[in-house]
This record gives C-alpha cells, structure tokens and sequence, in this order.
C-alpha cells in the first residue's frame, strides 16, 4: 500500500506544499493586512488642572501608549486666547483638585477647544467645582463647558472624605471606550454624577448617586462638532498621596486601559468604527496592484 503522499517529491502531501505563487499571494495579503490596520496615530494631549499636571503627564507618559501629554497649569493664569491651544494639541484633558478661581475661563477656554472639533476628555475632580454641585460664589461653574459636557451632578459631585464606586459589568456596553474594561473600582474619589438627556452612557457604578439614580462612570456626548467624554474617577491617582492610594488596594481595576481607551476614543474624533473589511490607503493599493501584477506575470511565463 502506497504511504499518502508518497507520490509528491519529498514525500509532502498535497496539504504541505505551496506554490510559489500562493506564497506571493499570501505575502501580498499579508503586506496589505498590516498597511491597513498597523497605521496607529498619536494624540498630542494637554493636561489641564490647577494641581498634579505635571504628575499625570508624567504618570500617563509612562503608562499609556501612543500619546505624549503636556502639563498646563491654570491656578495662577489661563492661557490667552484658544489661538495658544489648537496649533499644539489635538485633545484636551481637564480635571482639577480643590476649587480654584480660575474654573469658569478655563471652562470657557476649554469649550472653544472643543468647539474646533476637537475632543475633551474629563476626569473627577470635574463635577466638584460644576456649578450644580451645591457651591456658590468665586471658584464654582466652568463656563460654557457645562453647556456641551455629558454629566450633570447629583447635587453634591463626591462629598468630602470621597465615596466607594465599583464597575457594574452587567451594565457595561461594548464599545471603544469600554474595550478590555472588566473591572474598575476606587474606595474614595468617584462617581457623583447624572447623564444628561442625548449622552451615551457606556458604563455605570454599581452604587447610585446622591439622588439613588444611575451614576455614570463612563460617559461621552456629542453636540455638534464638540465631543466631550467624562470619566468618573480622578487621573491623579497615584499622585495624591493622602491616605497611602495603594494601586489595587485604594483604586485598581483596567484604570489605565480606561484612560487609555479614553484618549484613543478621542484621537479618532469620538467615532466608533462599524465592523468592516480594513480601509486600504494609497500604500496598501500600490502595493495590492504590484503584487497582482507579479501574479499575472508568473501565471503567464509557466503558461509559456
């Protein structure tokens, strides 16, 4: 009885000998495949607050991969005009620690950021200084971002001496900003917020808010060419050392791949992309055509 695949040189099955057009084929393919999906850009990230900028640019630089982050410190002076920003960042983060004079031109500001198109991204200790967050007088209300921001407080933001929040995986929809997002807790400084009517909400705390309501703790909204996400526990974890803020002990979870997903969101101007074939670039055409051509050639010359 003649052994399976004793008739082909080498004694190779029929399974385990490629051509070398397939081999071209396949490299062709290949090629393609990574000029269409490793095309990765990077976001040029303003780390705006009026305590730890230079701590979470440092923090995130280390931690987060693909964005470079530039501290911008507002409690003492706010940049001039928006003509200082939009040449030299594509996405603004905002959160702050304590109440500070300056909130409500730096809101201003930072909403005519996001009215360029460009997106914001929030982090608590935002919903402390809103102007709905139960304060008045010097230091409360951002301005015009409260107008275009997704949350609104639960009447108090998160109270002195902080709150427990825990992620809700049942309630936690798929999208990019949820990506690889399975846990995520923090026993002090988050939570405390209320959608707004027309936000998406992706993710939520298991806890209710101060009025027993759902408390978001991934969130975004998009009003005309403004995008604003807002994320419901503080960037500067690590940096604030008051009362130790162990990692997985104090606050843990996926919490860098939430900012991380965050700023990728917002590098890509808050669209989710549909599920589809990889859009090819020119490179990826060219280079598609050549390697057709190459086929066509060598199919032909063993024809001859």
């Amino acid at each position: 009885m003649r052994e399976i695949g004793s008739g082909r040189p080498g004694g190779a099955s029929p399974r385990t000998r490629w051509k070398p057009t397939r081999l071209i084929a396949v490299g062709v393919l290949a090629g393609v495949l990574g000029l269409a999906s490793g095309v990765v850009s990077a976001a040029r990230v303003a780390v705006i607050s009026n305590s730890n900028t230079a701590e979470v640019a440092a923090d995130f630089t280390s931690s987060l991969a693909g964005h470079s982050f530039t501290p911008i410190d507002v409690s003492i002076s706010v940049p001039g005009s928006i003509a200082a920003l939009v040449p030299a960042f594509d996405v603004v983060l905002l959160f702050e620690d304590g109440r500070f004079a300056n909130a409500t031109p730096t809101g201003d500001l930072v909403a005519a950021f996001a009215a360029t198109g460009r997106p914001v991204v929030l982090g608590s200790f935002y919903d402390k200084d809103r102007s709905d967050s139960g304060g008045s007088g010097a230091g409360y209300g951002w301005g015009a971002l409260e107008a275009i921001d997704p949350n609104t407080t639960d009447g108090i933001g998160i109270p002195t001496g902080g709150q427990q929040r825990t992620l809700n995986p049942a309630r936690t929809k798929r999208h990019p900003l949820t990506e690889g997002v399975n846990t995520l807790f923090a026993t002090k400084w988050a939570g405390g917020n209320e959608a707004k009517a027309g936000t998406h909400v992706v993710a939520e705390w298991q806890e209710a808010n101060a009025r027993n309501r759902v408390d978001p703790s991934i969130a975004y909204r998009v009003t005309g060419t403004a995008c604003v996400i807002q994320i419901g526990i503080i960037p500067h974890y690590p940096s604030v050392k008051t009362g130790g803020n162990v990692p997985g002990t104090d606050y843990g979870g996926d919490y860098y791949r939430v900012w991380q997903n965050a700023f990728d969101f917002a590098d890509k101007h808050c669209v989710a992309p549909p599920p589809s074939v990889p859009t090819l670039s020119d490179a990826a055409l060219l280079l598609l055509g050549l390697g057709l051509g190459a086929l066509a050639w060598r199919e032909r010359r063993r024809a001859g």
